[in-house]
């Protein structure tokens, strides 16, 4: 069985901005469990104007008590806590001519437990005119760098998350091992079935769980993008960059409460020097 969950956003600033955002938003004080992201391969076409990016990103992960309660502790190894560190693998195509981009993220680790695979889409809900682009610049370079056009333009974004729980199910026998085994079909027939209704049962459960999680982890997700959003609107990719090289200081030596206090603090600050 496989669980899905859709959600939709609107963010008040250009494409480009929320591109970008979504490059520069590890780490931010929404996500803390991000340890390191690294780009594994980076190319732009020529011909589709298009801009394709592999990264790996590397977290902290936990699994959830109720999936815990569920595995066998040799399936943990040294992770009986459930405790750990896991791979995303994350994949987009970003086309600012059409006004779109595309994320692929998936986990690598766990996927027999539960494979999660997050698609988002994001695209500009208003193109700017050659005529409105010039009437606001008047041939001057546009105050802002990327935000300069943002008075009217929004980015809309589709998430869809697909969960499939794998867990339980056994490995497919080969032709020799079915005619060895079917000779007990019959007998092991009722059996089968109570074992089959308690692994899905099992496979239920962990999706749903994962879709409580996936729910959170949107919530957090946004919240993450805005702060974000908001220093490269206040100080553009200096700021941002900034903020990133010190929420990577706190990830090391800080808490949860330590980065969204600092985050808060440069929030104001940043108002300030807006008047």
């Amino acid at each position: 069985m496989v669980k899905f969950h859709t959600a939709t956003h609107t963010y008040e600033y250009p494409l480009p901005a929320v591109s970008l955002a979504y490059f520069l938003r590890y780490p931010n004080p929404y996500s803390t469990h991000v340890l390191s992201t690294d780009v594994i391969s980076r190319h732009f076409d020529p011909t589709t104007q298009r801009l394709h990016t592999v990264r790996l990103h590397l977290k902290r992960s936990k699994l959830p008590t109720t999936v815990l309660k569920l595995l066998p502790k040799g399936i943990l190894g040294g992770a009986a806590g459930g405790d750990g560190k896991s791979f995303v693998l994350e994949k987009s195509t970003v086309d600012v001519r059409e006004g779109w981009m595309e994320t692929e993220s998936r986990n690598l680790e766990w996927t027999g437990v539960l494979s999660v695979v997050e698609r988002q889409r994001y695209t500009r809900d208003k193109p700017p005119s050659a005529e409105r682009v010039l009437e606001e610049t008047q041939g001057q370079p546009v105050v802002g760098g990327l935000l300069g056009l943002a008075k009217d333009e929004n980015t809309s974004v589709t998430t869809t998350v697909t969960l499939h729980s794998r867990f339980g199910q056994p490995k497919l026998l080969g032709a020799r091992r079915r005619e060895e085994v079917g000779a007990d079909e019959d007998a092991g027939a009722k059996r089968g079935f109570f074992s089959s209704w308690s692994t899905a049962a099992l496979q239920r459960t962990i999706e749903a769980t994962g879709v409580t999680r996936a729910r959170n982890a949107l919530v957090k997700s946004k919240e993450g993008m805005n702060v974000v959003l908001e220093r490269l609107r206040t100080g553009g990719v200096v700021r941002a960059v900034e903020g990133m090289r010190r929420d990577h200081e706190l990830v090391v030596g800080g808490g949860e409460g330590s980065w969204k206090r600092v985050w808060q603090q440069g929030r104001d600050e940043g108002d300030g020097d807006l008047g």
